[in-house]
């Protein structure tokens, strides 16, 4: 066991006779390491990168909410009337009146041939 530790740590199984298949499987190892710290960081790059899509997303809804209650502003009555006077276009006095357009019937093949 104490021959065996001395020689891990004197590192004679890289330069036995033996040794090529010990240097494949190290090599092996570094190139899994390489793999599996490069798929580390892309995925940590992607995680930044949905983080700020989502801030922006947030910052995107707010403005939205902004927006509308402006356009909610201007579109109410007393916001259009009060720009409408300085341009001396008062509001109606009168109430609107709703005019229906009545469709006349269709009349049947029968009753367009006997007329």
């Amino acid at each position: 066991m104490k021959h065996g530790v001395f020689d891990i740590l004197k590192a004679r199984f890289l330069i036995n006779d033996d040794a090529m298949k010990n240097w494949r499987f190290i090599v092996f190892i570094i190139l899994l390491a390489i793999i599996m710290i490069a798929n580390t960081q892309r995925y940590e790059q992607k995680v930044f990168e949905i983080a700020k899509l989502n801030n922006e997303v947030k910052e995107l809804r707010s403005e939205f909410v902004d927006r509308r209650s402006e356009l909610m502003k201007l579109k109410m009555e007393s916001t259009v009337s009060e720009k409408m006077l300085s341009k001396e276009i008062y509001p109606s006095t009168v109430p609107p009146i709703k005019i229906e357009v009545k469709k006349e019937k269709e009349k049947s093949f029968f009753k367009r041939i006997w007329q």
